[in-house]
């Protein structure tokens, strides 16, 4: 005998839910979020199907981007007040939105390399290397390096926020300052320096969160915030390798938009570590 069928609904009744079918004076879901001028923002310069996937994918990751600004910049400024506990969420969610840009790669690599040297031409000398967004994330966490703000020259607006971040400390300068206030034995040199200059690993500072791992208990925010800065740099670290294996997948060893050489250009910044001694203390232990 078989089974009863149940009737499928052609629609949702809302006859019972009271929705607001007038929104009278009140911001709608597009105004708010301005939705207008958001999807507004795609140009394809070419006829070719797979340029609006390359458009979405970067100005989705820019998005992104901003709120990963927005989250670390409020880091920096609860590390500067030794009020650590509202940074945890904080480089929480950076970890995350980080996931979501690594899983971007995958989506960007379902373009062939045919389709995308059928409008690569359109982008003329456009490269993620002018990201100004994507610049400011590695100088306000630790990796600076002057000579990338030239290419800004012609944009003062994004060549002055660089030029101060640059000479700003970074998350990892105010960092070793905390570990400095809190009694640890941080040389001079590692707090009083040339903030636009790349920051060198220090043996001493190794020790100091030795001493934070071996005292996890009665350190245990430092040794928290240890981790969470651990996690963000991995993230990192895995977001420019999948880099590199996209691009290599889609246009081999062919120089980049931006003049760079490409892949090798890429694979240089595969061994950078924003926060050298939290690597190396793994071994010390």
């Amino acid at each position: 005998m078989s089974e009863p069928t149940v009737p499928v609904k052609p629609f949702v009744d809302l006859s019972d839910e009271a929705v607001h079918w007038d929104l009278g004076e009140s911001l709608s879901y597009g105004q708010y979020l301005r939705l207008d001028k958001l999807l507004d923002a795609q140009h394809p310069l070419s006829y070719q199907h797979d340029e609006m996937l390359f458009i979405v994918i970067h100005q989705v990751s820019e998005l992104w981007m901003k709120l990963c600004l927005h989250e670390l910049t409020t880091t920096v400024e609860c590390i500067r007040r030794d009020d650590l506990g509202p940074t945890f969420k904080m480089l929480s969610r950076v970890s995350t939105i980080q996931q979501q840009l690594l899983q971007s790669w995958d989506v960007l690599a379902t373009i062939t390399p045919y389709d995308y040297s059928a409008f690569r031409n359109t982008l003329g000398k456009s490269s993620g290397f002018q990201s100004c967004q994507y610049r400011l994330l590695e100088f306000v966490i630790g990796n600076k390096n002057a000579d990338a703000i030239k290419v800004f020259r012609t944009d003062p607006p994004s060549y002055e926020s660089l030029e101060r971040a640059l000479k700003a400390p970074s998350l990892y300068d105010e960092v070793i300052r905390l570990l400095s206030r809190r009694g640890l034995n941080i040389p001079a040199t590692s707090i009083d320096r040339d903030f636009t200059q790349p920051y060198q690993a220090s043996k001493q500072v190794t020790a100091a969160w030795l001493s934070v791992y071996h005292n996890s208990e009665k350190e245990w925010d430092l040794y928290q915030l240890a981790e969470r800065l651990v996690d963000l740099d991995y993230k990192f670290q895995l977001w420019r390798f999948a880099h590199v294996k996209t691009v290599e997948r889609i246009i081999g060893n062919k120089r980049g938009t931006g003049g760079t050489g490409g892949v090798s250009y890429l694979t240089k910044a595969l061994e950078l570590q924003f926060f050298p001694e939290l690597w190396s203390v793994r071994t010390s232990m």
